[in-house]
């Protein structure tokens, strides 16, 4: 296994001015020289059961219910 500089060759690398510094433009701005605020994100968070899903829950309850009973009273006469 040969090993690989991880340092970049400052002949080879684009770019670059003579004594290695950087000229405007060619990097991207820094967070603080850009005066837009970020984007809104839109809220997310759930607001709630609709109510369908409650009622076919409360029936499915009830019609379980209505089994156990029926089977208790089967039991019994």
């Amino acid at each position: 296994m040969s090993y690989v500089n991880p340092d970049p060759d400052p002949e080879r690398t684009p770019g670059l001015e003579p004594g290695g510094g950087v000229p405007p433009g060619e990097t991207p701005p820094a967070e603080s020289s850009m005066p837009e605020a970020a984007p809104h994100e839109p809220d997310y968070r759930s607001r709630g059961w609709a109510k369908a899903p409650l009622t076919l829950i409360l029936l499915l309850v009830l019609v379980v219910a209505a089994g156990f009973l029926a089977y208790a009273l089967a039991l019994i006469f």
